[in-house]
């Protein structure tokens, strides 16, 4: 036995395995404001028209069926998403959100020692997950707050088992192209796992972009992300599925816990996915006005990011108002945005696109924080 494992041994207490306690919480956006009833909450990307109506009604029909486990295999969910979008059904595997997804990635491929590699801005749930299996976390810089292929294969080495790219980007809502997904992959090991984060996927309309399906068929080594969470409005019941290789997908199904997509989770997940018509409203709405907010607090000598996803990501000049006041300032009007310092942008907020009124008051509000 190592002198580490002797010494948590004869501590007094249950000691935490070595690095477990430097791994920082994951810290959600803002959902309340103090003396403010009913804030406008802009801070979580959640999908401002709520869900479908059917979902909605299918979730309540499952209030008989609360006594009983679920299906362990997801079956109705995994039939429905295999006939959407033309996929194999033992190549998908499903999780309590896409969080768990990545957490199993890590479980499955990663040894003390080993590490991922991510953007600078990626997503925070791929670093915890790592660390808590004993590996590292590499960072890339990214260039113009988007991912860069070379910065990111500048940092692979012998011990990187796991790349993730969020695509859309979350919190900066900007994409590369197929083009460059298919370099980022000729350039990695045949036993390195290019992960494809498609959580903001279906709101990239330009053909250029690839969600990377076609990849899992062409490829041992890619797997594509998805949830419920963001078009589909089901935040709330954390439903994520993958796409991988079917050997993959058995060795993940060999460690994931027993029953994890609840049952009124899967027959609503069903009903969202056959809701044409809420994902297109869903979809109009964010391509109406995320034009309109990135011109409008362009113009306030703002500097929004470029975005592909339900939200912008503005940046507040470095001599002059800071993200920090003007996330205080709208929380004094019931405008609650979120704050990105804990990635590295502290002086930038991530806004959430919503309706009509909801955006023309973050407008109003900002071009008055600006002028104060």
């Amino acid at each position: 036995m190592s002198d580490t494992v002797l010494d948590r041994a004869k501590a007094k207490r249950p000691t935490p395995k070595p690095g477990i306690l430097d791994i920082a919480c994951y810290v959600p956006g803002k959902a309340k404001v103090e003396g403010v009833e009913h804030p406008l909450k802009l801070s979580a990307n959640e999908n401002i028209l709520g869900c479908s109506p059917d979902a909605k009604a299918a979730f309540a029909g499952a209030v008989d069926l609360l006594h009983m486990y679920p299906d362990g295999r997801t079956t109705i969910l995994r039939t429905a998403i295999a006939e959407k979008y033309g996929l194999e059904p033992e190549r998908l595997i499903f999780g309590c959100g896409s969080d768990e997804i990545f957490q199993l990635l890590n479980q499955t491929f990663l040894e003390p020692g080993d590490n991922i590699v991510q953007g600078e801005f990626g997503f925070g749930a791929y670093a915890i997950g790592a660390r808590a299996c004993g590996a590292n976390v590499k960072f890339a810089k990214e260039i113009n707050h988007r991912i860069d292929v070379d910065n990111l294969l500048a940092e692979v080495d012998d011990r990187t088992r796991l790349v993730f790219v969020a695509n859309p980007g979350n919190p900066t809502g900007t994409w590369i192209g197929a083009e460059e997904v298919r370099r980022l992959h000729a350039g990695l090991a045949p036993g390195v796992v290019l992960v494809l984060d498609g959580a903001y996927a279906e709101f990239v309309a330009d053909p250029a972009f690839e969600d990377g399906m076609s990849m899992v068929r062409e490829f041992e080594n890619v797997v594509v992300t998805r949830t419920f969470s963001k078009l589909h409005g089901l935040a709330a019941l954390r439903v994520g599925w993958a796409y991988m290789p079917v050997e993959m997908a058995d060795a993940l199904d060999r460690i994931r816990l027993p029953f994890n997509v609840n049952i009124p989770a899967q027959l609503a997940a069903v009903a969202a996915l056959g809701d044409d018509d809420f994902q297109a409203r869903s979809l109009a709405l964010v391509e109406q006005w995320r034009p309109y907010l990135i011109q409008q607090l362009g113009g306030l000598g703002l500097e929004p990011v470029p975005s592909a996803a339900n939200f912008v990501l503005v940046g507040f000049p470095k001599a002059g108002k800071t993200a920090k006041e003007a996330e205080a300032f709208l929380a004094s009007k019931g405008i609650i945005v979120r704050g990105v310092g804990g990635y590295g942008l502290p002086d930038h907020l991530r806004i959430t696109i919503g309706l009509e009124d909801h955006n023309r008051a973050v407008v109003e509000a900002l071009t008055a924080f600006m002028k104060s």
